[in-house]
Parts: C-alpha cells; structure tokens; sequence
C-alpha cells in the first residue's frame, strides 16, 4: 500500500455513522505492525487487525464488528 492508503502511528481517523450523518467517531493510531494497529479507543487502547479494502486502502474496524460497526480508513 502506498503511504497515502496505509494507516501510520500518529494519525488520527474518523468515520461516520451508518445511522446519524452528523455523528463522527474518531480513533487515534498509536502504533503499528505489518497486520495490526494499536489504537486510542474512548481513552482506552485496544489493538485492530488492519483490513486491506478491493481498491487499496487500508481500513481497521476498532468499534467492533457489528452489522452497523463504523470502518475507520487511511487519510
């Protein structure tokens, strides 16, 4: 994956609700390995396996995986 689609320490992603446009949740990178990224969830942080999208860019699902779980993807 090129820099631009791939998830590094330090950034913060956000993603929107599935039901409430407006809600916007956000997760800070604090590390990351080839396959995971540890992340900064609500003040506790919890590691993600890192999910590679058909185009590219990589994605981490950090609020679970729900049917209506937001999917955090690289800036």
């Amino acid at each position: 994956a090129t820099t631009m689609n791939a998830i590094t320490a330090g950034q913060t992603l956000t993603a929107r609700s599935a039901c409430d446009s407006e809600c916007i949740f956000s997760v800070e990178v604090v590390a990351r390995t080839a396959k995971t990224a540890r992340v900064l969830v609500r003040g506790e942080e919890s590691r993600c396996k890192i999910h590679t999208s058909p185009d590219g860019r990589e994605y981490i699902m950090a609020l679970g995986t729900y049917s209506m779980a937001p999917a955090f993807y690289a800036n």
